[in-house]
């Protein structure tokens, strides 16, 4: 039974460099592309790293209520559309997606079978690295998501899953682990009690045999 997998990370925690990772390894997840009404980077593509909205556009999709979840972020917005998670857990796949804990906490609450996994950088200096070494923003805008960051690290309890990000592949590994592990959960497996009552049934004959 396919559930949605949320990764969550302060801002450079690495959530899309993983989520893009296990994309590339697994054929049963697909990846929910989210909405924002910030400008595109240079090399972000619409309809693939995001679906880039004007804030009419968010506002149309938001008041007819197709958000599983939104949130203001460093001033601008983020969401998930509804009928994106659907189509892609009606193909068969988990939905993996890289949600800020804002949109995490909604995001739950819509979807209770979710699997919620934070991202923890292996020290604050990395973090401060990994952002100054994007070079897309001021110093102000800098300092403004080393503050979020510093407050998004408390929602750290809200999660099942807590992986730290030191090496790549090791936190690719254990995020590819996890999903596993959730796959397995008896309650994931709807067929798994007439399985094990067809079992059953097959020791009783056998048992009366012996």
């Amino acid at each position: 039974m396919p559930f949605p997998i949320i990764l969550s990370a302060p801002s450079g925690g690495g959530k899309t460099t993983i989520a893009h990772a296990l994309l590339r390894q697994r054929s049963d997840l697909g990846y929910s592309i989210s909405c924002t009404t910030r400008p595109a980077r240079p090399n972000e593509v619409d309809g693939k790293d995001y679906f880039f909205l004007t804030a009419d556009e968010f506002d149309g999709r938001q008041a007819a209520g197709e958000f599983a979840e939104w949130a203001h972020v460093h001033g601008r917005r983020y969401g998930t559309l509804r009928g994106e998670v659907d189509r892609l857990l009606a193909s068969g796949r988990h939905v993996l997606m890289d949600i800020d804990v804002q949109g995490a906490a909604q995001f739950a609450a819509s979807f209770p079978e979710s699997v919620l996994i934070f991202l923890v950088p292996p020290s604050a200096e990395v973090l401060r690295q990994r952002l100054s070494g994007r070079m897309t923003e001021s110093a102000e805008a800098l300092r403004c998501r080393l503050q979020t960051s510093r407050d998004e690290l408390r929602a750290v309890s809200a999660y099942q899953y807590v992986v730290v990000n030191d090496r790549l592949d090791e936190a690719v590994r254990q995020v590819s682990a996890i999903i596993d592990a959730e796959a397995l959960r008896r309650v994931r497996q709807p067929d798994i009690s007439s399985r094990v009552d067809a079992l059953v049934a097959e020791l009783d004959r056998i048992l009366v045999e012996v």
